[in-house]
């Protein structure tokens, strides 16, 4: 019996869902300079050869998940905003919460949209526990597009 990847951290580490090994991007750092490369994905997964882009304009979906986890972010940012320092019309404290909610949402912004396509990719795509036989991916870069 193997010993089978973790479920959660599968997808904060951005692994691939069928084998839970391979990366799924690149560059594993998604606040590079570069915003063009955010989106650089392996068109398959290294280890199992797992297709990430299902169909044309799959990751349109994404949209979705993005939208949900920012409302989910903004809802934790006004719980700990509100007990550090208080809400209140009177002395703006709510305004001051829009902007603090505003820059975090704008700084893991890069972050959330790649979570956003690795949730999405997890919907559809199912861990194969057949996977865990397979050698794990050879250490050259894949230079297929």
């Amino acid at each position: 019996m193997s010993n089978k990847p973790n479920y959660f951290l599968s997808i904060l580490k951005m692994k691939c869902p069928h084998c839970r090994r391979g990366d799924m991007f690149r560059n594993k750092n998604p606040f590079q300079l570069r915003f063009s490369k955010i989106f650089d994905m392996y068109e398959k997964c290294p280890v199992c050869q797992q297709k990430y882009e299902l169909e044309t304009g799959f990751w349109f979906g994404t949209g979705y998940v993005s939208y949900a986890l920012g409302v989910a972010l903004s809802v934790f940012n006004l719980v700990w905003y509100w007990f550090f320092f208080g809400m209140s019309w009177k002395d703006d404290s709510i305004f001051w919460w829009l902007g603090v909610n505003g820059i975090i949402l704008i700084a893991l912004q890069p972050w959330l949209m790649r979570i956003s396509r690795v949730i999405y990719l997890y919907f559809f795509v199912y861990y194969d526990e057949d996977t865990a036989q397979l050698p794990d991916a050879p250490a050259a870069h894949d230079h297929s597009h």
